[in-house]
C-alpha cells in the first residue's frame, strides 16, 4: 500500500498539470457494489459482543461485496436492531478500498450498508488509472457510483503525454 502512495506522490511532484481545490465531485467507473448484496468478511480473529450487537474482526481483515474489496487491520461490525442484518462496518488501522478500476487508501473507513455510503477519512489517496487525487475525506455513494472529496483536495490528471 505504501508503494501506491509513493507512486502517487512521485506523480504529484513530476506531473505538469495539478489542480488544488477544497471539494470535488468525481465519477467512479468500476463500482458495481450493491449494498444489498452479501458481505463476506475474512480475518484472523473474531470477537462477538451480544450486548452491543457488534462484532470485531481483527488481523488482515478483507471485506468483499460484489466487485468491491476493503482491507484493513480491524473492522467493527454493527448489526441493525430492527433486522439483525449487518448495518455498518467501521474499518481502522489503514484501509484500502479497491474496485475494478479504482483504488483508494485512507486511515479509516465507515461503510453504512443502509444508505450505501462509504466514507474514507484521513490522508485519502484515490488512483484512477494513471491519475491520482488526495484529500482529507472521500464520501462514496455506492448506489450512484459517485464520490465527493473534501478538505485539501489535490488532483493530478495524467494527460498521456500532453
Amino acid at each position: 500500500m505504501h508503494f501506491i502512495r509513493a507512486i502517487a506522490v512521485a506523480t504529484c511532484l513530476i506531473a505538469p498539470m495539478s489542480l488544488a481545490a477544497q471539494s470535488t465531485q468525481i465519477a467512479l467507473g468500476g463500482i458495481s457494489a450493491d449494498p444489498t448484496a452479501p458481505v463476506e468478511i475474512t480475518a484472523e480473529n473474531l470477537t462477538v459482543d451480544q450486548d452491543t450487537r457488534s462484532a470485531v474482526f481483527a488481523g488482515n481483515v478483507v471485506i468483499g461485496q460484489g466487485d468491491m474489496r476493503i482491507a484493513a487491520a480491524n473492522v467493527r461490525v454493527a448489526y441493525s436492531d430492527a433486522t439483525g442484518q449487518v448495518a455498518q462496518l467501521l474499518a481502522t488501522g489503514g484501509v484500502t478500498f479497491v474496485t475494478a478500476t479504482e483504488a483508494a487508501e485512507a486511515e479509516t473507513a465507515d461503510y453504512d450498508l443502509t444508505t450505501g455510503l462509504l466514507t474514507l477519512r484521513g490522508n485519502v489517496l484515490l488512483t484512477q488509472g494513471p491519475s491520482a487525487m488526495s484529500a482529507g475525506q472521500m464520501i462514496v455513494d455506492l448506489k450512484a457510483g459517485t464520490a465527493q472529496m473534501q478538505g485539501g483536495v489535490r488532483t493530478v490528471f495524467n494527460q498521456g503525454g500532453n
